[in-house]
């Protein structure tokens, strides 16, 4: 094929094809988007997270503070989280009105964007040292309740759970904030690196700890107290979704569990339902389906099974088979 050969086909290709893209763009969101609105970068969120882990555990993340001053290495993470969050906060807080659900809610835009992605990472930003602190007893819960666990350095630096569990923090901040998108851009980028899947609005109390992590599923409206202890594979999920008169699912109402403080659950369990409540002190046994509550200082387990063995036969018998 020669080289106008291909240029043509080409042309004709691409053409073809942006005929047929055209009209998909032409229905009333896709105008708002490209006529009103920047959306947020996921890579520039990324960064702005990144440069927040290391004004919580400097030097345990991205960058290394040896030889600079602990206050100018901080303060240098501090201001690239600033403007990056103020820069991406400020092209979400649109889809506060131009969102599906916020259009049929009738929600009014605001004049003073600029301001109020001020506002809400200067709120933001009031809270680090009290999430640094929460954050500290998360990675002692961490060490305390693993024994493989050797140092809170190790903890900080390899256990999935603490990226998956920082970003949490953070994400639920914005999202207490009333901040579009971001909040779920950050839970997502962190369920693709851990398997730990948290929903910002999730509320979870101090010294949490998620032992393994992966296929961790924690709803929306789920509540959880202190110290309190899951496995691998546990779902704190919706039983159901009920539906409005147009037979949309209805938000803004509890779906999700409650974990009171100092509660174990094993792996593989799942607990459902908004008016599901595992009391205080109670433990949950590995691969349960619960969907009603639990009162305080129970264990719930499975009955023993019993297992049927069969013998194979001699080495020899089984190698003729």
């Amino acid at each position: 094929m020669s080289e106008m050969s291909f240029e043509i086909q080409r042309s004709r290709t691409l053409g073809e094809v942006l005929d047929h893209l055209l009209p998909a763009y032409q229905n009333e969101f896709c105008k708002k988007l490209l006529e009103h609105c920047e959306l947020p970068s996921l890579s520039h969120v990324v960064s702005g997270f990144a440069a927040l882990e290391e004004v919580l555990f400097p030097g345990f993340r991205h960058d290394h503070p040896q030889g600079t001053p602990l206050e100018t290495f901080v303060r240098r993470h501090l201001d690239e989280a600033y403007d990056i969050l103020f820069e991406e906060i400020r092209k979400s807080i649109p889809f506060r009105w131009l969102g599906e659900y916020a259009v049929l809610q009738d929600v009014k835009p605001i004049e003073d964007i600029p301001g109020e992605a001020q506002r809400i990472v200067n709120a933001l930003f009031k809270r680090l040292p009290a999430l640094r602190e929460l954050l500290k007893l998360d990675v002692q819960a961490a060490y305390n309740g693993d024994p493989a666990a050797l140092s809170y350095a190790e903890v900080i630096l390899s256990y999935p759970c603490m990226m998956a569990i920082t970003t949490h923090r953070i994400a639920h901040e914005l999202y207490r904030l009333d901040v579009p998108l971001i909040p779920r851009m950050m839970g997502e980028y962190a369920h693709s690196r851990t398997g730990i899947d948290i929903h910002p609005g999730a509320s979870i109390g101090e010294s949490f700890f998620i032992d393994h992590g992966t296929g961790v599923v924690i709803g929306e409206t789920c509540r959880i107290g202190n110290r309190v202890k899951i496995y691998q594979g546990v779902t704190l999920g919706a039983k159901s979704f009920p539906l409005d008169e147009r037979g949309n699912p209805i938000k803004n109402i509890k779906r999700h569990p409650t974990i009171e403080d100092d509660v174990i659950i094993y792996s593989g369990a799942t607990i459902l339902g908004g008016s599901t409540v595992i009391g205080k002190g109670s433990v949950i046994g590995g691969n349960l389906w619960i969907t009603a509550s639990v009162p305080p200082l129970t264990q719930v387990h499975q009955k023993k099974p019993e297992h049927e063995i069969k013998r194979n036969g001699s080495p020899a018998a089984r190698r003729k088979a």
